[in-house]
């Protein structure tokens, strides 16, 4: 859990208002039901680096992103880390386990620093109850999550290296995790390693190949991705881009 959870001093409830309502899963709520959802709300910022939820810990909350993104990673008993998701604004984390009662499944780390908005389960539970469409929409987003992760195990299984590295990309790109839509992912070559399955080695050689190709350019801690036609093409061909 967050440790500087600052409460609401620091942001008005008009405020509050004004981002719940502009995040997709709440947008279409009836003026009374956001209102309600308000005050159930508690605002925190995370710096980067630091622990939102650990695997095994109970699902007492939601959580909400309003800036920043959030990394979603498993880790095994050797130290080795697989990134299952990165989390930016306008999304939310944390839902499964809120709703079947279950431990976390997976670690929450603020990947940069963050604004969060924080329900406890108590409240959401009940609310969502009363609140049939927004039932629906959790329905949706679970849906959502778990043809990612079939499509994540079918990269794995069946696409070649190359092949899972343009996937990856490319869905960071259509999940909107760019600055300010320039075309730049804000994600390091040892993050995408851990995305994927490769060494990072392994991923430096591909992304300068890809370079020398005008695919994509590299920066300080982020990927510029410039021809998503070519590497679509590579991620459903499976072919080499060596």
């Amino acid at each position: 859990m967050p440790q500087d959870r600052n409460g609401d001093p620091r942001q008005s409830s008009g405020n509050k208002l004004s981002v719940l309502r502009k995040h997709p899963i709440f947008a279409d709520l009836e003026p009374d039901a956001l209102d309600q959802l308000c005050r159930y709300a508690k605002h925190t910022t995370v710096k980067r680096g630091a622990t939102i939820a650990a695997k095994g810990d109970p699902g007492n909350n939601l959580f909400a992103v309003v800036s920043g993104t959030v990394k979603i990673s498993s880790s095994s008993p050797d130290g080795r880390n697989a990134i299952l998701n990165l989390i930016g604004p306008g999304e939310i984390f944390g839902e499964i386990a809120v709703l079947d009662g279950a431990p976390r499944s997976a670690d929450a780390t603020a990947n940069t620093n963050c604004e969060l908005y924080i329900i406890d389960r108590r409240d959401f539970l009940p609310f969502v109850k009363s609140q049939p469409a927004l039932a629906m929409k959790f329905i949706e987003l679970l849906c959502a999550r778990l043809r990612w992760t079939s499509q994540q195990v079918e990269q794995v299984i069946l696409q070649n290296l190359p092949g899972r590295l343009a996937s990856a990309l490319l869905g960071l790109t259509e999940e909107r995790k760019l600055d300010s839509g320039s075309g730049t992912l804000a994600i390091t070559q040892q993050e995408i390693s851990e995305m994927v399955g490769m060494t990072r080695e392994s991923i430096n050689k591909q992304l300068r190949a890809w370079a020398g190709r005008s695919w994509v350019r590299l920066e300080h801690g982020a990927i510029v991705v410039l021809d998503t036609d070519a590497l679509r093409e590579l991620a459903e061909s499976g072919l080499e881009g060596e």
